[in-house]
């Protein structure tokens, strides 16, 4: 089962708000992809979150763009910035990439991002997002959303 951003933000607006918040705070993000032969791919890149819908935009034939046409499936990680603090936690988000090759589709996006053409546009169907940070210096609280599924929050100490 998978969800866009926007049936994530309705089901968890809190956690949807400070996951946006995570990603909004540095411009570049780890996106892990499949190479050919199976083996994890990281990269860097920068996201958008625009009408409903989490978008993935990369450059003409980069690898990482090879590898969401071959193998849809990837996770990202937000920057946890400098030192060890991770203000509002670390966030990862993970699901599949859809290329989209609408040209208004594109273009709309072009409007509001003015990427370097010409780009690959994928949005994406989530699978997971999960959200782990410190509570009161004592709790490693863990928060994790599927599609259709409750809130789990797991705490450890």
């Amino acid at each position: 089962m998978t969800a866009n951003w926007a049936a994530f933000a309705t089901a968890e607006p809190d956690l949807a708000g400070t996951v946006e918040k995570r990603f909004g705070a540095y411009t570049h993000h780890v996106l892990a992809t499949l190479r050919k032969d199976g083996s994890p791919r990281t990269s860097g890149l920068e996201v958008r979150f625009l009408n409903g819908e989490l978008w993935l935009g990369m450059m003409p034939d980069s690898l990482k763009a090879l590898d969401l046409r071959r193998d849809p499936r990837f996770a990202l990680q937000a920057n946890p910035g400098e030192g060890t603090g991770m203000g509002g936690g670390d966030v990862r988000i993970s699901g599949r990439a859809i290329e989209v090759d609408d040209v208004a589709t594109k273009a709309g996006y072009v409007e509001e991002v003015e990427p370097p053409e010409p780009f690959h546009l994928f949005r994406t169907e989530l699978t997971e997002v999960v959200r782990t940070y410190v509570e009161d210096d004592t709790y490693l609280v863990v928060q994790v959303w599927t599609p259709g599924a409750p809130l789990r929050t797991i705490k450890r100490t």
